[in-house]
């Protein structure tokens, strides 16, 4: 018994030593997989990415995704404790529970490499820590990069520029607004939102990205070169 304490408590510290350290070797080096990855292939779907550098994706897309996820992610520190405050209001006061998210792009980030999908109070728990340590060690232009370099786009799809390949057919240096729009529209679920055949619902949320995007740009200082 005290031999598996032993080799439980050398796991745990593995598994908490493993994000603080390799978030240190991503701030040079690309993420070659993720956990959300990896997870999916074992399920049976495949894994379609290509690394781009941020010089080389449209500024349209941040500018969208950042619209769309995390409006404030130049302000806040990894945590938007302020919207993480109104989920909780939300929580105590309504019956059926929180009416919004208050996931960060650090957050979102977090999760995917790191951890596993689904909601799950002990993730949520480990996320906000590693986001606030992801935040600290990276610009907030790394940050961007790698988040659209490992986000899903469509099932087994990860990254902007497969997703500009597999959606729209062009490199994602060369987006467009609308089509960046409905890329940041299919984001909360990939699975059942298609980018490139998007519904009518998905139609919808990217022309209120699009109106978003028009005065999201004092916001954006951090991400200047």
């Amino acid at each position: 018994m005290a031999r598996v304490l032993r080799w439980g408590l050398y796991l745990l510290a593995f598994l908490a030593a493993w994000p603080l350290v390799m978030t240190l070797v991503y701030a040079i080096v690309p993420p070659p997989v993720s956990n959300i990855m990896l997870l999916r292939a074992l399920g049976g779907a495949g894994i379609d990415k290509q690394w781009v550098a941020l010089e080389d994706i449209s500024p349209n897309l941040p500018r969208a995704v950042i619209a769309s996820e995390d409006a404030r992610f130049c302000e806040h520190r990894g945590v938007d404790w302020r919207e993480f405050q109104g989920v909780i209001e939300d929580a105590l006061e309504k019956d059926e529970g929180p009416v919004r998210g208050a996931s960060t792009i650090p957050m979102q980030t977090a999760k995917n490499l790191f951890l596993w999908d689904g909601r799950f109070a002990i993730r949520k728990l480990i996320e906000l820590p590693v986001a606030m340590w992801m935040d600290f060690v990276w610009s907030k232009r790394r940050m961007i990069e790698i988040y659209l370099n490992i986000v899903e786009w469509a099932p087994g799809v990860y990254g902007a520029e497969a997703a500009a390949q597999h959606h729209f057919g062009k490199s994602a240096k060369n987006l467009t607004k609308r089509q960046a729009a409905l890329l940041a529209a299919v984001l909360p679920n990939p699975i059942k939102r298609n980018a490139g055949k998007p519904s009518r619902g998905v139609r919808r949320i990217a022309d209120r990205i699009l109106i978003r995007m028009r005065g999201m740009e004092p916001y954006l200082a951090c991400l200047a070169p």
